[in-house]
């Protein structure tokens, strides 16, 4: 059986924007559109004392405000008010809303450090010298200089996705237990999409809240990005599926993507058997030195346009980097400020 096969998809209908449908009693799914891929993104209710707590929050836009203005009047929350939000990562879809829903509903974010100091420093981080370092990044890539000035003229682009962040949240770590709604839920943190991304699994309702770590149809972006140049995520991403394999089988999924399935390791095993395979094809398109841009191929079938063309040069040379760990290729600094990859 195929790892695809193994996936059950959950028998819930699909909310339109701005309902909401039950997951399993006291959790609810709601669904908002995006105006970037994956075009969507789920955002999921759980129910407490004092009315909903919600896990994530929508891109920051009018559409999304529109949305969940109807939600919170309508149905979906059933007069009840918002009394918690939980944001899984700083990724403008889920932390985008963050601000105004908090500001509004007088509530305080739920976050790990990491996450929460990532979501503030990226808002106010809008200056030249940014862009500049962007740019910088993308020539040691190898990417054209028509690219580097495309980064420079575009501009800051997570300020725009995202409302203000409050000032204060409340900080979340692995390994945490949280109660909620009368259910423990157990925080597990995953690397390499994000630095540290919250996922909570409860064992009595039998669900994992899993974020952009466990997605049922797409493998998450991992990129290595000009903040951090020398890390390993995708490294960082591998070891912490592992996190996940100790839940039950039959767990039933909520991505922030996609929809609930059941088949978690089969998924986990799916994740894992695609990023070796792109590995040996990286591997063996280096036989002769090559910069990240001029790999792009080895990856991606189809050019990539200067909008996606950052997402692709992240990626691979997230894979460059996990490749380089291993001892499997070497880095050769070039005259002209790039750098060069070499299969060992």
């Amino acid at each position: 059986m195929s790892a695809a096969a193994a996936l059950q998809p959950a028998p819930i209908e699909t909310p339109p924007p701005g309902e909401a449908r039950e997951v399993v009693p006291g959790l609810r799914w709601m669904r908002f559109p995006l105006p970037f891929a994956p075009h969507h993104v789920n955002v999921w209710l759980i129910e407490d004392e004092a009315g909903w707590t919600a896990v994530d929050a929508g891109v920051a836009n009018d559409e999304t405000r529109g949305h969940w203005q109807a939600a919170l009047g309508g149905p979906a929350f059933g007069g009840r008010a918002l009394s918690g939000l939980l944001v899984t990562h700083f990724h403008p879809d889920h932390a985008g809303l963050m601000g105004w829903l908090c500001g509004a509903h007088g509530v305080t974010p739920m976050m790990t450090r990491i996450e929460w100091l990532q979501a503030r420093s990226l808002w106010f981080d809008t200056g030249a010298e940014m862009l500049d370092h962007q740019a910088a990044f993308a020539h040691a890539a190898g990417a054209p200089e028509t690219y580097c000035a495309f980064l420079r003229a575009r501009g800051p682009l997570y300020v725009r996705a995202v409302a203000p962040p409050p000032r204060a949240f409340a900080s979340i770590a692995d390994g945490q237990r949280l109660r909620i709604g009368g259910r423990e839920w157990h925080v597990i943190t995953g690397q390499g999409h994000a630095p540290d991304m919250a996922c909570l699994h409860c064992p009595e309702a039998g669900v994992l809240i899993a974020a952009d770590q466990i997605l049922p149809r797409i493998t998450p972006y991992v990129g290595l990005h000009a903040g951090e140049p020398m890390a390993d995520p995708l490294g960082a991403f591998l070891a912490s599926l592992d996190r996940f394999r100790a839940l039950p089988e039959e767990t039933l999924v909520l991505p922030s993507h996609g929809e609930p399935f059941r088949g978690l390791h089969a998924r986990l095993d799916a994740l894992a058997a695609h990023h070796e395979e792109r590995l040996a094809l990286l591997e063996a398109a280096c036989a002769a030195p090559a910069t990240a841009h001029g790999l792009l191929p080895a990856l991606f079938r189809r050019p990539l346009d200067d909008r996606n063309l950052g997402f692709g040069l992240g990626e691979t040379l997230a894979h460059l980097r996990r490749l380089e760990a291993q001892g499997r290729v070497e880095r050769l600094p070039a005259a002209d400020g790039t750098i060069l990859w070499r299969r060992r």
